[in-house]
């Protein structure tokens, strides 16, 4: 903003100094600074979940001790989900892996959890961490390939999810979401 007051120039607002510009407003800045012990954390660290890591010469595996019919996805995904938030290992892959076999395995069932899962949604989006959310947008795409009704079902919810997206949409190269984004 230049203003001319008689015969001189003067840069800079109102109340900043000349050449100043104004401070960033951080709207995509990570917001984990201290970090969260999850719902799923905490259950995991108490062993109450159905599953065991499995060391294999292709990759870890998550081993799970009952069948997939008798879970019930009212109370177990929308735990898994909310371990999408998580950033340390093993829990950020556990969550993951968890989320994307029960999701597999779910048929029918899923359709009916998903308002339970918008809110361990808009958490992890919410953290902005770039492979958080990279990681949270590969599990949107899985649930949403799943099964034909659940795009629909997450209309409602677009005013809760979108927000955060439009924050990321116009990142440049120098802050692009990671290449290898698990």
């Amino acid at each position: 903003m230049v203003v001319e007051t008689h015969s001189r120039k003067i840069e800079g607002g109102y109340f900043a100094a000349p050449g100043s510009k104004p401070p960033k407003a951080g709207a995509t800045r990570r917001r984990d600074a201290q970090p969260i012990k999850t719902t799923f954390r905490k259950l995991y660290d108490r062993g109450e979940f159905p599953i065991s890591v499995v060391h294999d010469s292709n990759g870890n595996k998550l081993n799970w001790q009952v069948s997939f019919s008798t879970l019930d996805y009212h109370v177990v995904l929308p735990l898994f989900f909310t371990g999408l938030s998580e950033t340390v290992e093993p829990y950020a892959f556990i969550a993951r892996q968890g989320v994307h076999d029960l999701l597999s395995h779910g048929g029918d069932r899923v359709l009916q959890v998903v308002p339970q899962l918008i809110m361990p949604i808009k958490d992890a989006l919410n953290t902005r961490n770039p492979s958080v959310v990279c990681r949270t947008l590969k599990v949107l795409q899985h649930l949403v390939q799943c099964q034909s009704e659940i795009g629909l079902a997450l209309v409602p919810y677009y005013r809760q999810i979108l927000p955060v997206f439009d924050l990321f949409k116009s990142r440049n190269g120098t802050h692009r979401f990671p290449k290898n984004c698990p």
